[in-house]
């Protein structure tokens, strides 16, 4: 987090089923773990699988009063590729970080998107597929974000999503999960 600036602020996007709002929630939980105050929430357009939708998260060393959608995030990811365009970085500072998911070039991106900042690239798509033989990129993006960011430790990004999905996944399946964080955090290409 800045030293200057009270709330470190998220904006997650992608489409319903996708897991941008189990990726801000895991974000907030971490930090609340480690004794930060947060707030994560999504904001979905028409409620279905598959439509655009965004998560944002916050995160403060003090109580946050505030209670609206992110304006000027600090960080924006991109789960969906589909939803790469200008649109989706309005509000992000050149000092700010952007994430996609993409089997792309960081320069192809950045023509994309018209973002003059730092930028991260990540095949979370292909992550997921080879290592939880499903099309769930949350996994990998977090680990990303961890890599982009340096917020947490990938430790508390492994242990947190182990506590959340212990009674919901099998063994196996949380062994797969915590590998796609591990390639997300080792996979991630910035320019």
């Amino acid at each position: 987090m800045e030293k200057n600036k009270d709330i470190y602020e998220i904006t997650i996007h992608g489409r319903g089923g996708q897991g941008a709002k189990t990726a801000a929630t895991v974000l907030a939980q971490t930090a609340l773990e480690k004794g930060f105050f947060i707030q994560a929430f999504p904001e979905y357009g028409a409620e279905r699988q598959g439509a655009p939708m965004r998560a944002f998260t916050r995160i403060s060393k003090n109580p946050i009063r505030l209670h609206s959608n992110v304006y000027e995030p600090d960080l924006v990811v991109i789960i969906d590729p589909t939803l790469i365009n200008p649109a989706r970085v309005e509000g992000l500072k050149e000092d700010k970080i952007l994430i996609i998911n993409a089997n792309d070039t960081v320069q192809s991106i950045r023509e994309k998107t018209g973002f003059k900042g730092k930028i991260f690239v990540i095949d979370a798509t292909k992550i997921s597929l080879e290592t939880m033989g499903k099309n769930i990129p949350n996994t990998p993006i977090l680990g990303a974000i961890e890599k982009a960011t340096n917020m947490f430790g990938m430790e508390y990004i492994k242990d947190e999503f182990k506590r959340k999905f212990l009674a919901k996944f099998n063994p196996q399946m949380i062994d797969a999960n915590i590998k796609a964080i591990e390639r997300g955090y080792n996979e991630v290409k910035t320019g």
